[in-house]
Order: C-alpha cells, then sequence, then structure tokens
C-alpha cells in the first residue's frame, strides 16, 4: 500500500511526507518502547548503528517518495521493487552463503523487467521525462535491500532502535525540507488520512515487523516472499484507477515478479 498512499499524498513534497509520516511511525514506536521499558537498552547502542539505520529509512523513502513524483506511480514502483529480489542477491555475499545460476537468471529477468519500463516507448506514462523518477526508484531499490542485508549482521540491536530510527529520520527530513523545499500540506481529508495510512503501516508497524524478520528469520527465504510486493503493489493501483492497464505494464509485472521467482526457487533448493 506504499504506493497508493504516497499518491494520495500529492502534491505535498518528499521531505515533508518523510517528516510527517516518521513522526507517526516514530512516536508510535516509543509509545511502544515505554511501556516495554526499552531505553534502558537504547542507551547501550552505539550511534553507529542508530546512523545506519536513519540513513537507510531516511535515504530509502526520500528517493521513494521522489520517484513517485517525478514517474508514474505503478510503472517507478515497479523499479523500487527490484529490492526483494536484489536482497536476495545481496544475501548471496554473506558468509555461508553463494550465489547460483537461478539468482543470476532471476536477477537477468527483474532487470529486464526494469529495462522494459525505463525504455518503453512514447506511451502514456513512459518514456524520456519520467527517467530522473525511475532512476530515483532504483537508487531506492538498491538502498533498501543493502540496509535489509547489512541490518542481518546487526543482529544484537534490539527492534527498539527502529523508534528512534524512526524518530531521527522525521527530524532530518524536517530540517532538509525547510532548507530545500517549498512547504504544501496535504490539502483535503483524503491526502491526511493517506499520510496518517503511511505512518501507521507502510512507514510503521512494517518497519518493526520487518526488522523481527530480517534479524531472525531466513533472510533469502523473507526476500523470496516479498516477491509479491510487486505485484500486489501494481494490481492496487490498477484497481483502484491510479494505473491504466497496459500490456507494457503487464510484461514489466511479470518479468521483475518472475525474476525475483526463480531467484526464490535458487534459494529453496539451496
Amino acid at each position: 500500500l506504499l504506493a497508493l498512499f504516497t499518491v494520495g499524498t500529492a502534491p505535498t513534497p518528499p521531505l515533508l511526507l518523510n517528516a510527517i509520516s516518521f513522526t507517526i511511525g516514530g512516536g508510535i514506536g516509543m509509545i511502544w518502547v515505554a511501556r516495554t521499558g526499552g531505553f534502558a537498552r537504547l542507551r547501550a547502542i552505539s550511534w553507529k548503528i542508530y546512523a545506519f539505520g536513519t540513513l537507510g529509512l531516511f535515504g530509502y523513502h526520500a528517493l521513494y517518495f521522489s520517484a513517485l513524483r517525478l514517474a508514474p506511480a505503478a510503472e517507478a514502483g515497479l523499479i523500487a521493487y527490484l529490492w526483494p529480489l536484489l536482497i536476495v542477491l545481496f544475501s548471496g555475499l554473506l558468509p555461508g552463503e553463494r550465489l547460483r545460476r537461478g539468482h543470476l537468471v532471476g536477477a537477468v529477468c527483474g532487470f529486464a523487467g526494469a529495462a522494459l519500463i525505463i525504455a518503453g516507448g512514447s506511451g502514456a506514462g513512459f518514456g524520456i521525462t519520467a527517467l530522473p523518477g525511475y532512476l530515483l526508484a532504483l537508487a531506492g531499490a538498491l538502498t533498501w535491500a543493502g540496509y535489509s542485508v547489512i541490518s542481518r549482521r546487526l543482529g544484537a540491536a534490539p527492534t527498539a532502535t527502529v523508534a528512534v530510527f524512526c524518530v531521527a529520520t522525521a527530524i532530518l527530513s524536517a530540517g532538509l525540507h525547510l532548507a530545500l523545499e517549498e512547504t504544501i500540506w496535504p490539502a483535503t481529508p483524503l491526502a491526511w488520512a493517506s499520510a496518517l495510512a503511511l505512518g501507521l503501516g507502510p512507514v510503521g508497524l512494517a518497519f518493526y515487523v520487518w526488522d523481527i524478520g530480517v534479524k531472525r528469520g531466513d533472510i533469502q527465504l523473507l526476500g523470496t516472499a516479498s516477491y509479491a510486493a510487486p505485484l500486489l503493489s501494481t494490481l492496487i493501483l490498477v484497481g483502484v484507477g491510479v494505473a491504466e492497464p497496459t500490456w507494457l505494464l503487464a510484461a514489466a509485472t511479470v518479468l521483475i515478479t518472475g525474476g525475483a521467482i526463480l531467484a526464490a526457487r535458487a534459494s529453496l533448493r539451496g
């Protein structure tokens, strides 16, 4: 639902949207930390972990929100959702893991889907004018995959640290917004509802459960299960009328989702 709610907040600029949604997500996290007595553990965490987590959350969402402001939501969202495939590929570089032929074939399919979007011709929503948004979406995919895989190496850090990441991201985003952007608040009840939904779900609860998954679960299986994300996101956008159901969009969805499935099968067989 990240793409749908992002579209719903337009034209609020990316950094301000970051600040709003992470304030909500971070506030919820801090209430949870307070109720569970987690503040004592947070004081023992290295500043390097806080810096890493903040840059990961800030970077991905600043790139993602910017991408969906500069390019069609479904197409940019599909490129951003290369991250499940990238997680499987990057995890093959971890100690005790290795890349297999299926991983590489899946990567070729996934990136072919992204290339199809970028070079999709002159149809509505495609073309050179959207290229900056597509490149930002690709940068976002690389950022989130890297953040998720490296988080695996930080397993000793409690999930409560994510609340600090969110609050720090909100503060950083607000400062940069004031310096770089024009302030445009959500203008309608629907836009505010979308911003609230972002903070509660995709930019809130999702981070805490994701942190538990990457630290305590099977990282390759997690990346595998996430292959459904680009498919579901695209279907939702088409279903509500935000995106037009074109053959080009369908082909790109099949390639990106199928590439992740191929990589998933290679992981499961290993």
